[in-house]
């Protein structure tokens, strides 16, 4: 649902609302008919509007044209990722069955891994986190280096979803590329809110999305460097360099172009108002609970966290509750869990950097985006009191205390 007067959306981190730029492409583009792999005129001006839309995302994220592989969204994108560079690399050197990855990746990233384990003979090692949810750069070195002829791959996400946390990508780059180890990084959260340069990061894969910088959901890209074979998911027509078959959407790659457009030349502005917000907010927060913690790098700027993050712990509530609590008066956030066939779990974010699982389950996100005002902010802050105490008193009401 897209914010209105009577909600306060601070879930941007989930999706965020398109931008009107990226409505009017898209809706330019469905009036039009036409296959981008037609040789006819309408195929070919389809075509134009894809390839155009690639060359600027490519710019806008320091990449060439031919890197840029569009895919249904970031799942996708990381599941060729990764299952492309394991199978590849496995069926050049049947040693490489290793795969290193940090211990707070997204479940569209940690799944993947996952599966290639049970399924595909992969050995998988996940690297520790501190308390502000950064890798340890020694633990994941000494993993690498332990036996680094049978890594297959090394994938840490450019910046966290929950905490914001921002990773240390050139230290991880450095440890891989020493050994001939090829690296992915996750940016969806990254995208818009930090300068991505595919080129200088010395990557060699990159996920990005739309629908988290102001763009359609259902498509992204994978950013993938022309060197780097990967084992494709799809087969079909060979679209997207034989990596990604299937006929594309111009509608959704103009909408995206037109998103990636605005959204990384308005940063800096929206980044520094954003930050704002968020300070103002978390402020607000602990001065009306004195005991809520807040998670993550309480530092600034693109080495340390994202500015459009916030997550806090709430000792003696169940996040749930509140979350519930504060959508009754039209504020809109997560608690960052994840949720298996409906059953809540804790956070595996927060565990991996040391929680239990009761203050996982305590804790909330609130993300901010482009559309977020100082309204927004009074509205959390002016509920947030009877929030807590109804969610603190129901909790000690099911504790029995």
């Amino acid at each position: 649902m897209t914010p209105t007067s009577r909600t306060a959306y601070l879930d941007h981190a989930a999706t965020t609302p398109m931008v009107p730029e990226a409505i009017a492409a898209m809706a330019e583009q469905l009036a039009v008919t036409g296959n981008a792999s037609s040789l006819h005129s309408s195929g070919r001006a389809a075509r134009r509007t894809v390839e155009e839309a690639r060359e600027l995302i490519a710019e806008r994220f320091g990449a060439r044209p031919s890197e840029v592989v569009f895919c249904s969204g970031g799942t996708e994108a990381n599941n060729l990722a990764i299952k492309g560079m394991y199978w590849s690399r496995l069926a050049q050197q049947p040693a490489r069955r290793r795969i290193v990855f940090s211990s707070i990746e997204h479940h569209a990233l940690l799944d993947p891994v996952t599966w290639l384990a049970q399924h595909e003979g992969a050995e998988v090692e996940m690297t520790p986190v501190d308390k502000q949810g950064r890798i340890v750069v020694d633990d994941l070195r000494a993993a690498v280096e332990r036996d680094p002829s049978s890594v297959s791959a090394v994938t840490t996400m450019w910046a966290n979803n929950e905490m914001g946390t921002i990773q240390p990508i050139s230290d991880v780059v450095a440890i891989a590329r020493a050994h001939d180890i090829p690296v992915h990084s996750d940016a969806v959260q990254a995208a818009g809110y930090v300068p991505l340069d595919f080129a200088a990061s010395g990557l060699d894969a990159m996920t990005v999305t739309a629908h988290k910088l102001g763009g359609p959901v259902g498509v992204g890209a994978l950013v993938i460097a022309r060197e780097l074979e990967a084992t494709p998911l799809l087969h079909g027509g060979g679209q997207e360099r034989d990596l990604r078959s299937g006929t594309v959407s111009t509608a959704l790659i103009a909408a995206f172009a037109a998103a990636v457009d605005v959204t990384i030349g308005h940063q800096r502005e929206t980044v520094a108002r954003i930050e704002g917000l968020r300070r103002r907010l978390v402020e607000g927060i602990v001065a009306a609970v004195p005991d809520a913690i807040v998670n993550g790098d309480p530092e600034p700027g693109s080495d340390h966290r994202l500015p459009n993050i916030a997550h806090v712990t709430f000792p003696g509530c169940e996040g749930d509750a509140m979350l519930m609590l504060f959508d009754a008066q039209g504020i809109e956030c997560s608690t960052g869990s994840a949720c298996a066939a409906g059953v809540p779990q804790p956070s595996h974010v927060l565990l991996a950097m040391g929680y239990d699982d009761v203050a996982a389950r305590g804790s909330l996100r609130f993300s901010l985006g482009h559309t977020s005002t100082e309204a927004d902010v009074d509205r959390v802050l002016a509920a947030l009191p009877a929030v807590h105490q109804r969610a603190r008193r129901a909790s000690l009401v099911r504790s029995g205390s």
